[in-house]
């Protein structure tokens, strides 16, 4: 295994002393998760879309902060644009997302003919159902799909490559140099050297996201 030097390395230490102390905890995390996608209704999926349509470039927690009072107030199912844009003050480009919310929600959630996860049912495979929805869905990257499929429980082995994670990969050793931009090709690079370095920690990839957050956030969230 090139460059991880596995048990001499603190960083790599680190990464398993966090694990084995925060392992149940992530369990019932990803549960909860697993849940979603067996039980959820169509509009709690919604609702994690709409999350992950919000958290590039901003705060996870105030993003989940904002669907929860859209949620609240009524607004997320039924609200238009500006009224879905008003509760987005803590979000980034606030139009844009606005407007994505609203194109998202009348493609999926209120039209008879299809809804996101009978799609992803229907494709079943975690990586084609990522393509699918970067392809489909305005504002998604595939960050943001690799986040939404394990949120709902559907596929937990793909990469969430937010500033926290790829901070942590160079923490680690598994890349040099925390990267300006990520291009599809430079994504799956490093999604593939992640999953290598899950493979020789033996943690699974979706245990090594939540251990790679809390140490960098102190918390277990989504």
């Amino acid at each position: 295994m090139d460059n991880f030097s596995i048990g001499k390395s603190d960083p790599v230490e680190e990464i398993k002393i966090i694990y084995n102390a925060k392992r149940q905890e992530i369990e019932v995390r990803l549960n909860d998760f697993k849940k979603i996608w067996k039980k959820g209704t169509k509009k709690e999926i919604f609702a994690e879309l709409v999350f992950c349509i919000l958290t590039p470039q901003a705060n996870g927690k105030a993003c989940w902060s904002a669907v929860e009072n859209m949620i609240r107030k009524g607004v997320l199912f039924t609200g238009d644009r500006g009224q879905i844009a008003k509760e987005l003050s803590r979000a980034r480009f606030i139009q844009k997302k606005s407007a994505y919310i609203v194109e998202a929600r009348e493609k999926f959630l209120f039209n008879n003919r299809i809804s996101i996860k009978s799609v992803i049912s229907q494709i079943g495979d975690g990586y084609k159902a990522r393509e699918w929805i970067v392809q489909n869905v305005k504002g998604i990257g595939y960050k943001e799909a690799s986040h939404f499929l394990r949120n709902i429980g559907f596929e937990q082995n793909l990469a969430i490559l937010d500033r926290h994670i790829v901070r942590n990969l160079q923490f680690v050793g598994v890349i040099k140099e925390i990267p300006g931009s990520l291009s599809k090709g430079r994504y799956f690079e490093i999604e593939n050297r992640m999953m290598e370095f899950s493979k020789a920690v033996q943690i699974l990839m979706s245990y090594l996201d939540l251990v790679m957050w809390y140490k960098e956030t102190g918390e277990i969230f989504k």
